[in-house]
């Protein structure tokens, strides 16, 4: 869909670097709003897979009374890991701006997938 003047949507969020190239960073329709902050699912995810016992991991919003949505983390533990929700959320917090901390965490065997391996974020907002 192209715009009046002549853009055309993709749906992809996008930041210009120092040397001013672009550096697609996530889709909007991933992107969770948290108390009125912008939480990119792609930076949470890249801090929770860092964490050790993390085999695979996502995350949608859900909704909240008090921010309107909340980050949930649905993570797929590798095989023998002993991580609780407890250990997950602090590592998060080390890392991560407050807004952007997983508010919860369920832990699946195994994300759901698109036959081409993609994860099925509508199917985990299903779940959220």
């Amino acid at each position: 869909a192209f715009t009046a003047d002549g853009y055309f949507r993709t749906g992809d969020i996008g930041v210009f670097n120092e040397k001013g190239y672009l550096k697609i960073v996530d889709r909007k329709k991933d992107m969770i709003i948290v108390s009125g902050f912008n939480v990119y699912p792609n930076e949470v995810e890249a801090v929770a897979a860092a964490c050790a016992g993390v085999a695979e991991c996502a995350c949608v919003g859900r909704p909240d009374e008090k921010t309107g949505e909340a980050v949930r983390l649905f993570v797929a533990k590798a095989p023998g890991a002993s991580l609780s929700e407890d250990d997950l959320i602090a590592h998060c917090r080390r890392e991560l701006a407050a807004y952007k901390v997983p508010k919860d965490v369920r832990f699946l065997d195994a994300l759901p997938k698109s036959t081409v391996g993609k994860i099925l974020r509508r199917e985990l907002r299903d779940q959220a």
